[in-house]
Formats: C-alpha cells, sequence, structure tokens
C-alpha cells in the first residue's frame, strides 16, 4: 500500500495515486477507494487492476487538507493504508481511518 503525491504548478492541486498490491488486496476481484473526497460512497467506481493484481487510481485534490479514506475490498472487506500519513477513529465504526494530508 502506498500512495503517491504530484502537486500541479498550476493550481492549488494534488494529484494522489493510491496503489494497492495483489496481496495487499488479499487476491481481491474489485477494489474501491472510499473516503471524504467521494462522501464516503461505497458505490465509488472501483480501482483500476493491474496486469499483476494490483490495484491504481489517481484523483486531484484540493491542496492543503486531510482527507480520511479506507479501500473496500470486493465490497466486503475494508482495509486501511498502513502507509497513510496518519491514522483517524472513525466515528461511526470506531475503526481507524487512513489519512492522506496534502
Amino acid at each position: 500500500m502506498s500512495f503517491k503525491k504530484q502537486y500541479l504548478k498550476s493550481k492549488p492541486v494534488c494529484k494522489v495515486t493510491f496503489k494497492l498490491s495483489k496481496e495487499e488486496a488479499k487476491n481481491a476481484e474489485t477494489v474501491r477507494l472510499v473516503g471524504d473526497f467521494n462522501d464516503w460512497d461505497i458505490e465509488a467506481s472501483p480501482m483500476k487492476k493491474l496486469k499483476n493484481g494490483s490495484f491504481s487510481s489517481t484523483i486531484n485534490l484540493p491542496a492543503d487538507a486531510e482527507y480520511q479514506f479506507r479501500y473496500l475490498l470486493d465490497d466486503e472487506e475494508w482495509e486501511n493504508d498502513w502507509s497513510a500519513d496518519a491514522y483517524v477513529t472513525s466515528p461511526i465504526s470506531f475503526d481507524d481511518n487512513s489519512v492522506v494530508s496534502v
């Protein structure tokens, strides 16, 4: 699990690429990136599955903010990004949410 941040020079936006390896995805068929940036929509578009079985998704996030998120594996199991910038307890499930700071 990891993500890469690329700040745009032309506007206050950070392009963030989220990656989840095949092993981290527990051989899931689908993985969804769900968080503040999409109103925790569990119907959000699945991440792109790569030939090697890993998953990737790139989104643009407004800079100077923090966003909570988690991965939803096969629409059933939640997984954190253990390379996240921080973790915050969810007020709903009391599980930890991953945080990306941009």
